[in-house]
């Protein structure tokens, strides 16, 4: 993926981590582009925890970066966005979570990420209902990429390499412009 050439491209997993057969977890696997947030309590669903663990990671590194985050992990990173971090380039949000779930609601922007943003969704995602999505699409002025009855778009709903999600972000990163200070 060409983009890897001037951007950074972060993993944002979701509640307790994306296991071994998450698409997130092949994608760093499978292609060294891939860098990953750590953090210690993937069980506490605290949403300040993953903002803390993006910063982090931004924090040692310099380039600009695309965010893709899952479920908790996408409100973390519009989260970030929303704060208007300078080294956030654009957003690729899969199946994010409804924020009332992770009490996040008063966290989570009400506005404008402010940077390119992908928000990908499923009309039977259990996490959050399709229509609550199209609001957070709306609100957060993001490019909807919606994939039909896909479920929580995990492992568990079918999703492994998924190929598709890299064409999807590399149409992202193509928008993606960032000119630093």
């Amino acid at each position: 993926m060409q983009a890897a050439s001037r951007l950074d491209l972060v993993l944002v997993p979701g509640f307790k981590d994306s296991g071994p057969e998450h698409w997130q977890s092949l994608w760093q696997d499978g292609l060294p582009i891939f860098q990953r947030i750590a953090q210690k309590r993937w069980d506490d669903p605290d949403i300040e925890l993953w903002i803390a663990a993006i910063l982090r990671l931004l924090g040692e590194r310099r380039r600009p970066a695309v965010l893709i985050g899952h479920s908790l992990g996408a409100l973390a990173a519009a989260c970030v966005a929303g704060d208007r971090h300078p080294q956030v380039a654009g957003l690729m949000l899969v199946a994010p979570a409804e924020p009332s779930r992770f009490e996040a609601e008063e966290r989570v922007p009400d506005g404008p990420l402010g940077v390119p943003a992908l928000v990908v969704v499923s009309h039977n995602d259990p996490v959050m209902r399709f229509s609550r999505a199209e609001h957070w699409i709306r609100t957060w002025s993001a490019v909807p990429a919606d994939l039909g009855e896909a479920g929580h778009i995990n492992a568990e709903a079918g999703f492994g390499p998924w190929p598709h999600g890299l064409d999807l972000l590399a149409a992202l990163t193509g928008m993606v412009r960032f000119s630093p200070g």
